[in-house]
C-alpha cells in the first residue's frame, strides 16, 4: 500500500469503494419465484372466492417489489476510486448509469474532515481543500468508513513525508 521510496507519479494508495448488496442475483431469483408463487396462489384463492380484484393487486405488488429491487441493484453499480500519489489525490465517482466525475487535489494541501460518534464510528468522510469539498464513501457502513478513513489518513501522511 505505502512505499517510502515511491516516485512522484507512483501510487501510494489506491482503493475502489463499492456499495454492498446482500442479496446475490440467484437469491433475488429465488425470492421472486417464491413471492410470485405465494401471491399467485393467494390471488387465485381470492378469485375463486369471488374477490377477483385482489388478484390484480397482488400482481401490482409483485411488479412494485421487482421494480424496487431493480432500482436497488442499479444503484449498486456505482463506485468510487481513490488514488493517491505524491503529486495528486484523485477521487473518481462513477454513477449507476456510468457517468463519471473526477476531482483532483494536491495532497499537501488537502485535509480529511471526519464526522465520528463514539458508539457509531465514522459517519462521514469529506476530502477538503480551499477549492472543493468532496464526500467519500457515503454508501459504506460505519465500520468500513472507519477503516477507509484510517487507511487514507495514513496514506496522506506518507505522501506528505
Amino acid at each position: 500500500m505505502a512505499d517510502r521510496n515511491a516516485e512522484a507519479g507512483e501510487p501510494i494508495f489506491s482503493a475502489t469503494l463499492t456499495p454492498h448488496r446482500s442479496l446475490p442475483p440467484a437469491g433475488f431469483l429465488a425470492l421472486m419465484l417464491a413471492v410470485g408463487a405465494a401471491w399467485f396462489g393467494t390471488g387465485v384463492a381470492f378469485l375463486i372466492a369471488g374477490a377477483w380484484p385482489v388478484l390484480g393487486f397482488f400482481g401490482l405488488d409483485f411488479v412494485l417489489l421487482w421494480l424496487a429491487f431493480h432500482l436497488n441493484y442499479r444503484a449498486g453499480r456505482a463506485f468510487e476510486e481513490v488514488r493517491l500519489s505524491r503529486e495528486a489525490l484523485v477521487i473518481r465517482k462513477v454513477g449507476p448509469g456510468g457517468r463519471a466525475s473526477e476531482v483532483r487535489f494536491n495532497p499537501y494541501w488537502v485535509r480529511l474532515e471526519i464526522a465520528e460518534e463514539a458508539d457509531e464510528g465514522v459517519l462521514r468522510i469529506d476530502v477538503c481543500s480551499r477549492e472543493a469539498r468532496v464526500p467519500v464513501g457515503a454508501f459504506l457502513n460505519p465500520a468500513d468508513r472507519t477503516s477507509f478513513a484510517r487507511a487514507l489518513r495514513a496514506a496522506l501522511a506518507e505522501a506528505r513525508a
